[in-house]
């Protein structure tokens, strides 16, 4: 395949750019993958994916058969208020029950997740190049990314999803507006004596949530938000001193706690696009927006963003239009703004809340999540909301 025949060129080989890979190529489009740097570190991180989001992996062709046997079913999503604030909320527990659903998702070890889709991709086609992209141009007729080994591939659409340091983003000029917390996140797993029941728990406590995910068995996932210092001293304890804290701040739930896998941590910031299209190049995943992991939205919306470009994209095509276009462009920061940004907001506010030790603040929290509880009608919008529709 000569470079002139790209339709769709990708720049990030993480999962959102991977899956919007694996959608160009079953939609018909040739497709290349620029895959930035690599590592080789693993990664002990997991995502819940909701069933829309698995639809989306049905859709890529990996969902079931390649990665079910490594996940588990979130049956039940649970909040509990343990700040120790004057004014606590009631706890929530949301059932899939309630919107007919066998379970609200399910949550995958993003180790399994990777390779599946990147084998998927090579299947459909997907041309890789193992290299980063150095510069970007688009002009009215197509799109020019320059490579670090001295290509230069033309393209009639391009799709950042080189992160929230992106090149390509900054190539046409389009800023990040960026913040950050006073907290860093632990990703960790760990095996429990109890069952977990395929429920997952979100603790919320004064430094940030504390959320345990279900794995297969009795094993969980954790993520774990804290105070810098507080989560440095943490990564230097031993696996018996970590699972004895795990064991503590789940208050003993899950029973004894053993097994600590391999542990990440990292700080916890925001981010957003100022728009997410601009001159050829469409923005996916943490090149167009950042959020803390609460409620489990990252990952979600950056699938969302594939799965909504690649059907623009397609009907764009399949009505004699040119897919690269500032008018397809425009339409996907439209849409994606509209589902991202309501979202955004919320958690940024639900973050701020829990960190501000204001009493207003946390009076207005504890009355939010005592509506959640007690208002069947708001109830199941936020349990839709949270699915991504």
């Amino acid at each position: 395949m000569s470079t002139a025949d790209f339709d769709v060129i990708i720049a990030g080989s993480g999962p959102a750019g991977l899956v919007a890979a694996c959608l160009a190529a079953r939609h018909g489009f040739a497709t290349a993958m620029i895959t930035g740097p690599q590592t080789d570190r693993p990664d002990p991180r997991t995502i819940a994916l909701m069933m829309p989001s698995l639809a989306v992996l049905e859709e890529c062709g990996i969902w079931p058969a390649m990665v079910q046997e490594w996940a588990a079913p979130l049956r039940k999503l649970r909040l509990v208020d343990d700040t120790g604030a004057l004014l606590s909320a009631p706890e929530l527990v949301f059932s899939a029950s309630e919107l007919g659903l066998a379970a609200f998702g399910w949550n995958i070890p993003l180790a399994r997740l990777k390779p599946a889709l990147e084998a998927r991709a090579r299947d459909l086609g997907v041309i890789f190049h193992a290299d980063s992209v150095l510069g970007f141009a688009g002009d009215r007729e197509k799109a020019t990314l320059s490579l670090s080994g001295g290509r230069t591939l033309p393209t009639k659409l391009a799709v950042a999803a080189d992160g929230r340091n992106s090149v390509l983003r900054r190539a046409v000029g389009i800023a990040m507006i960026s913040w950050s917390y006073d907290q860093m996140a632990i990703a960790v797993s760990f095996a429990h004596s109890q069952p977990h029941r395929d429920v997952s728990s979100e603790y919320h406590k004064p430094a940030g949530p504390f959320t345990t995910v279900p794995l297969p068995g009795r094993r969980s996932s954790l993520v774990w938000m804290e105070k810098p210092a507080r989560a440095l001293e943490l990564m230097e304890f031993d696996d018996r001193a970590l699972a004895a804290e795990i064991q503590a701040l789940s208050h003993g739930e899950l029973g004894l706690v053993s097994d600590i896998g391999p542990r990440q941590s990292f700080p916890m910031s925001g981010a957003r696009a100022e728009t997410f299209a601009r001159d050829r190049l469409m923005l996916i995943g943490e090149t167009a927006h950042v959020v803390p992991p609460i409620g489990a939205q990252g990952l979600n919306m950056s699938l969302r963003d594939a799965e909504d470009a690649v059907a623009l994209i397609s009907a764009a095509r399949g009505n004699g239009e040119d897919f690269g276009s500032a008018k397809v462009l425009g339409d996907y920061d439209r849409r994606r703004k509209l589902d991202v940004r309501p979202r955004q907001a919320v958690i940024d506010l639900m973050n701020r809340s829990l960190l501000s030790g204001y009493l207003p603040m946390e009076a207005g929290r504890a009355a939010g999540l005592t509506a959640l509880a007690y208002f069947d009608p708001l109830r199941r919008f936020a349990m839709s909301m949270g699915l991504g529709k």
